[in-house]
């Protein structure tokens, strides 16, 4: 496709999910179903450039000298920044400036604005962080260790996979997708993953048909291992979404006893039943809850083993594959609270001697220490466990400061998130 189709395409999708509340990974998926003609090569070069804008928005916008920016002057500004365009190049693909659009001087001016020395530019565009996130990550971190998160946020996440074990070793798989095209490596932490560098369609491939894995990243992947599932327990996957951590829970249960799986969104639960399928479970009760206090929670009320609670959270460690959400502020005060509700109600399921694992995807100690620390302080039947001893004990060697488990960006390459398990006592 030529150059000037592929840049107007990157506009108009980028277009699209600045101008949309939905995230932009299923705009995205909108805008290619209508766009068929779009080959392999070619979605990924428009999906590349737009999340490329997205990542570097603020420093783009900085270049362009406006704020907010127009989606042609992101793309154009992008592809001389990370794809070595030429201002000549970007002409020729139908691109006109905001400022002197008729003579080329705007597309020369943002060029050279390119080679400012990163020293110069001010925090916000070096870092490409919004000030209602930069200011939080300053205050809770230093200036130092904010840098270098924020440019581990600001790289495209590698392709992490984990391994079904009621079908398959890692070894195996590993092997059978080095035999269809797509080699992996192990990844450092878990047991379970496997891990690409690049994107691949492996959605395509007979060993995601034959359920030999999903797409999960590590990190994501430690969660399930604080709980410690076992055979014939009754399990809660409080924050079910669309099963991810279901399905890792299934796997170390080895199908068997109770696993239920709620949420209050029954079209992310739809979502799960294909997956259940694939992966050959059939121990998990999909339960569609009108809210944490819904009768049907409340009947499991004390008869739990081990709940696990994913809570809804800002996302801040997820920025590597959602680029699109830190543009949007959140309502920071909104979104504790109903944290604080879900973790208090789940409890509530859990008997004696029982495990509880809050966790977030969350960079922030508004959505983890505080919350945790609020709730201990409420609750003294709940006592906080160490996470790194319940790791080793099933094969996962790291290194935390303290009980919790926190993933950074660039630390450990995986998405940001915290954890802790705690048990009740009595």
């Amino acid at each position: 496709m030529s150059s000037r189709l592929l840049f107007r395409h990157a506009v108009d999708l980028l277009r699209a999910i600045v101008d949309s509340p939905q995230p932009a990974d299923k705009q995205m998926e909108l805008y290619f179903r209508a766009q068929r003609q779009l080959g392999v090569r070619d979605r990924g070069f428009v999906a590349e450039t737009v999340y490329g804008c997205l990542r570097r928005r603020r420093y783009i916008e900085y270049i362009a000298d406006a704020t907010p920016a127009r989606a042609e002057d992101q793309v154009a500004i992008y592809l001389m920044l990370a794809q070595g365009w030429s201002a000549r190049a970007v002409e020729d693909a139908g691109y006109r400036p905001s400022k002197h659009p008729t003579d080329g001087q705007g597309v020369r001016d943002y060029a050279a604005r390119l080679h400012t020395s990163n020293a110069d530019l001010p925090l916000g565009a070096q870092t490409d962080l919004p000030d209602w996130l930069l200011d939080k990550l300053l205050a809770q971190y230093g200036d130092t260790e904010t840098r270098a998160l924020a440019a581990a946020l600001n790289q495209p996440a590698t392709l992490d996979l984990r391994v079904n074990t009621l079908k398959a070793e890692r070894d195996q798989v590993a092997e059978k997708l080095a035999q269809e095209g797509y080699p992996v490596e192990v990844t450092p932490y878990s047991p379970v993953g496997l891990r690409r560098q690049e994107r691949a369609p492996l959605f395509k491939t007979q060993s995601f048909q034959a359920g030999l894995f999903e797409v999960q990243d590590e990190g994501s992947q430690l969660l399930a291992p604080l709980l410690e599932a076992r055979r014939q327990e009754m399990v809660v996957d409080f924050c079910a979404g669309a099963g991810g951590k279901t399905l890792h829970l299934g796997a170390m249960m080895a199908n068997s006893g109770s696993l239920y799986a709620f949420d209050i969104a029954q079209k992310r639960l739809d979502r799960l039943k294909p997956r259940l399928n694939r992966a050959g479970l059939d121990n998990v009760r999909m339960i569609a809850i009108a809210h944490e206090r819904d009768a049907r929670v409340q009947r499991l009320a004390g008869k739990v083993d081990r709940v696990l609670v994913d809570a809804p959270c800002t996302g801040t460690g997820t920025l590597r594959r959602n680029p699109d959400s830190k543009w949007r502020e959140p309502d920071m005060a909104a979104t504790t609270a109903t944290q604080a509700r879900i973790l208090t109600a789940a409890a509530t399921l859990v008997k004696p001697g029982g495990r509880l694992v809050y966790a977030t995807c969350s960079l922030l100690r508004a959505e983890n220490d505080d919350i945790v620390a609020a709730f201990l302080a409420e609750h003294p039947e709940f006592c906080a466990l160490p996470s790194g001893e319940i790791l080793a004990r099933r094969g996962i060697a790291i290194t935390l400061a303290d009980s919790a488990l926190r993933l950074m960006p660039h630390v450990h390459h995986t998405d940001g998130f915290y954890a802790l398990a705690m048990e009740r006592r009595k």
